[in-house]
């Protein structure tokens, strides 16, 4: 599987799906970040049609964007029971900001919300659009980010009672229920 991505029963309906690959451009286990980069960034915004290939992007850019993402893994744990971090939330709002997008009418379509501008802006505005559409057609809360503190892998979940809580049970899931058994086992002894 591709860095970042997702194993299918864990992907997310596109175009949420681009959000999710986006928040996993980085994996926190490894320390492997696909981000690295202002160029790093304009690779991966342009490999999926985001912004042009040779438009410029700058340091700014790149904290912007990293604020994003980990702006929305902030909300992504949230939806999965967590705490929220808002300072990390904050930066989210204030990059988001930067990040303008409108309302597009058109002779025979739905209203839509569009990126205004060019470049890194623009395409983090075509995440925040996908945002927003997501949470207007209910898919947003299945979008969830691993509550164990060393992974927090975003994660699509397609249970019928929304009670996914691991990126994927049989690692994350196990490696916290073994430590909650040790640690009861522990307090039992004292």
């Amino acid at each position: 599987m591709p860095p970042g991505d997702s194993a299918p029963e864990k992907t997310a309906p596109q175009p949420l799906e681009l959000v999710q690959r986006f928040v996993n451009s980085v994996d926190l286990e490894n320390g492997e970040d696909e981000l690295e980069s202002p160029e790093a960034l304009r690779t991966w915004f342009a490999a999926r049609d985001l912004m042009g290939a040779r438009d410029p992007v700058g340091p700014a850019d790149l904290r912007r964007a990293l604020d994003v993402r980990e702006g929305l893994r902030a909300m992504l744990l949230q939806n999965n029971g967590r705490e929220l971090r808002e300072d990390r939330v904050e930066r989210l709002d204030r990059a988001a900001g930067r990040a303008g997008v409108r309302m597009r009418f058109s002779s025979g379509a739905d209203p839509r919300l569009v990126p205004e501008g060019q470049g890194a802006d623009a395409a983090l505005g075509r995440l925040m659009a996908i945002v927003a559409d997501a949470v207007a057609d209910g898919s947003w809360e299945r979008l969830k980010a691993c509550p164990r503190e060393e992974c927090e892998w975003a994660f699509y979940d397609h249970s019928k009672n929304r009670s996914g809580r691991w990126c994927k049970m049989e690692d994350c899931g196990n490696l916290a229920k073994a430590k909650a058994f040790r640690e009861r086992r522990r307090a039992g002894r004292r």
